[in-house]
């Protein structure tokens, strides 16, 4: 049996580990977003929103199967109910917040030149999803991905 202490500590260990790995995931998912809306907004001369809900939609399945996967040591199937759509609200959350700034980002930069305009459209879809990524760690680990109660035989 371990000291109380020890225990404890590696209570915290546990869920500084998924916090570093929950970033690492995000911040891969972001790159990806930041690629794919660059690509279509500035590349494609598609409106700056639709160009964000492309970009973000691309990111949310890797998101998910990445987060549940290594983040959460997730194996099998995911439930619809408790993680996949609980997920995707989330998600979608995120994916309204960041088209609305990144929307009046286009509006507020339109003048710009596009090398301007390739740090600022990227910048206002992290400072969203950024504003939000605490309370989307809340979620995902108290309440979608929190640990199964299984039944004492």
């Amino acid at each position: 049996m371990r000291p109380p202490v020890l225990t404890l500590s590696l209570r915290r260990w546990t869920t500084f580990d998924r916090v570093l790995r929950c970033l690492a995931v995000s911040v891969g998912t972001t790159v990806l977003s930041a690629i794919v809306l660059v690509t279509l907004a500035l590349g494609f001369g598609m409106p700056a929103g639709m160009a964000n809900v492309i970009a973000v939609c691309c990111g949310i399945i890797p998101s998910y199967v990445a987060n549940r996967r290594w983040v959460w040591h997730r194996e099998g199937r995911g439930s619809v109910t408790r993680e996949i759509t609980p997920f995707w609200v989330l998600s979608l959350a995120g994916l309204a917040a960041s088209t609305a700034s990144v929307s009046f980002a286009a509006k507020a930069t339109a003048h710009w030149s596009s090398s301007l305009r390739v740090i600022a459209l990227p910048a206002a879809n992290v400072a969203a999803f950024g504003a939000l990524w605490l309370v989307q760690f809340v979620l995902l680990d108290r309440v979608i991905f929190r640990p199964r109660v299984t039944a004492s035989a």
